[in-house]
């Protein structure tokens, strides 16, 4: 098997971005697992022994032979890139071939390694600098073990500038999850100090990955997106529309791909904006740009102070991608940013909406559960059709589109009961009409004239700046008083159009105003509504881009899915059975 490991030209080294790799007890990890991914590892155990500063990595991936072996720990040696302009296309996970060789700088360095196929196994351990200073045959099975002991051993000051051991396990544990959620398909192992301390389980996606991450929250908290997305228009890459013309063209694609995972915004939410990530071709990466974008579209969405669970992967060319900006590769510079940010924004809206493709998920939720488990003990849900018949005279019930909602009743002239072809919704009728409004708000700002003007009295300087900030034509019309000439659309009709003006007066933004504007129009609970008015509210709240909650973050609706019900009524007895026959 010949060596595939090669020291960089100098030439290629020099433009690497230098700087410090192993920094941590979790850079070690970082680096020696990304190399055991590169190798096609699906099976990874890390075993740390914090307190005598030692580490081992072993993986199920390709091995190496007794060439690539002895090649491994010397300075920039590597078998994934070979010249520079291997740099502008980045495959892999590790490139700079700095890790094993900063690792025998810094500790004392063990390789075990038998690769696929081969017949031997081979020990071997590095002196300072990555030379050999011993080699053996060992029983291994085909894969790769490293261990790091004494690490920092000859750098005393460096350990004691480190945090606590406790909080260093922390930062491993959070390295680790994060490369899980890249790479869904690996089975995780991690001991500390020869007791099993986490596993994480392989899983089709990652998005039924993240409960086991965030145990908190539950599979159906979650909306998974999958989207092929054409390269930018102005790339060199090939398009949709385009012939492939380059020599390798045939490792090119048109489409890059774009993997989502978000917490419904009516179910999950965090006090930090700590679970917005972002990965790019199987690794996490800081992008404020992304970042901001993600928070964006989750704006007016969720209550106030609280985030977004988001995890983002995209999967493009290399090409659109400049990997050799920092050394722990966490920071890279991404061309074309703004489309990338188009894309990210369509696809959260896509994963917020409620259609055909995530109807199963929205129906199902926990809240659910507890309600029918509750009503049960207290013998309180009671369901009384006025013809029970109805469902057997209405064969074609099920053909109801899957997101089509008919308006049935009014509970407490408050809530829209719902029947959908999967069961039974509860809409609140306030707050699904202020999302209506607020979205027509933000699309139509529109402010009327009104006469008689709307006479205000003793207003500060800053209620009047903030009245002009939002467009509203105000001039003095006396001692103390003020006539505002204008107002939005919405309030024009309302009783209560003064209060409103006081209260947009009182500070924020234009979305801000809009909130309270659509707040204020929205039909009140409390209001009778006809069938006909009821229809309409609910044709037009599906029809917005984030139906699931209101401006303010409250959840519009309540599904009960049909099945559940099922299960309260016990249709599936059998009746004689249920009668002891």
């Amino acid at each position: 098997m010949a060596s595939t490991i090669q020291a960089l030209p100098t030439e290629v080294v020099y433009l690497i971005t230098a700087g410090e790799v192993i920094d941590s007890l979790a850079s070690v990890v970082r680096e020696l697992v990304e190399n055991s991914l590169d190798a096609g590892a699906t099976r990874i155990v890390v075993s740390l022994w914090p307190q005598q500063w030692r580490i081992r990595v072993a993986d199920n991936g390709c091995g190496m032979n007794l060439d690539d072996l002895q090649q491994a720990a010397t300075a920039h040696s590597t078998s994934k890139i070979r010249s520079s302009a291997d740099l502008w296309k980045i495959n892999s996970l590790g490139f700079r071939g700095e890790a094993l060789h900063s690792l025998t700088t810094l500790a004392d360095l063990e390789i075990l390694s038998r690769p696929l196929g081969g017949k031997l196994g081979w020990r071997m351990i590095y002196g300072d600098g990555g030379e050999v200073v011993q080699v053996e045959v060992t029983a291994i099975a085909p894969g790769t073990v490293v261990t790091v002991s004494h690490l920092f051993g000859n750098c005393s000051s460096r350990r004691q500038g480190l945090p606590t051991a406790a909080q260093q396990m922390k930062a491993v544990q959070a390295t680790i999850q994060q490369i899980a959620l890249c790479h869904p398909h690996v089975t995780w192992q991690i001991w500390q100090n020869d007791r099993q301390w986490f596993t994480i389980c392989p899983a089709a996606t990652t998005g039924q990955l993240l409960p086991q991450i965030l145990p908190q929250v539950r599979q159906g908290d979650l909306q998974e997106v999958k989207l092929e997305i054409p390269n930018p228009p102005n790339s060199s890459l090939p398009t949709p529309n385009s012939k492939l013309s380059t020599s390798n063209s045939s490792l090119l694609t048109p489409h890059s791909s774009l993997n989502l995972v978000v917490g419904l915004p009516d179910r999950c939410h965090r006090h930090r904006p700590d679970w917005v990530r972002v990965a790019i071709n199987g690794r996490m990466v800081k992008t404020p740009e992304l970042e901001q974008t993600i928070l964006s579209a989750f704006h007016r969405t969720l209550p106030r102070d609280r985030y977004p669970i988001c995890f983002l992967h995209l999967a493009i060319s290399p090409d659109q991608i400049n990997w050799n900006r920092n050394p722990a590769k966490t920071e890279i510079y991404l061309n074309e940013i703004i489309y990338w940010q188009e894309q990210i924004t369509q696809a959260i809206n896509q994963a917020l909406s409620i259609s055909s493709t995530n109807l199963k998920e929205a129906v199902h939720t926990t809240r659910v559960s507890k309600l029918l488990k509750a009503a049960e003990a207290k013998g309180g849900y009671n369901f009384n059709p006025q013809n029970p018949n109805e469902n057997h005279k209405n064969p074609n019930s099920s053909l109801l589109t899957p997101n089509s909602l008919k308006a049935v009743a009014q509970v407490s002239n408050t809530y829209i009961v719902a029947e959908h072809s999967g069961g039974m919704w509860l809409v609140e009728q306030h707050i699904a009409h202020e999302r209506v409004l607020y979205e027509q708000l933000c699309d139509s700002w529109q402010l009327v004239p009104i006469e008689p003007p709307i006479i205000l009295y003793q207003l500060s300087p800053a209620q009047v700046s903030q009245l002009e900030r939002i467009g509203l034509e105000i001039e003095p019309f006396g001692e103390q008083l003020w006539a505002v000439r204008n107002i939005p659309a919405p309030l024009q009709q309302r009783d209560d159009c003064a209060e409103a003006i006081l209260e947009l007066s009182l500070g924020g933004d234009l979305q801000t105003a809009q909130v309270a504007v659509a707040c204020r129009s929205a039909i009140r609970n409390g209001t009778p509504m006809n069938h006909q008015e009821m229809q309409t509210l609910l044709d037009d709240w599906q029809r917005t881009r984030n139906p699931r909650t209101c401006p303010h973050g409250r959840p519009i609706y309540l599904s009960l899915e049909e099945s559940a019900l099922a299960r309260f009524f016990r249709r599936n007895w059998v009746i004689g059975k249920s009668h002891g026959i």
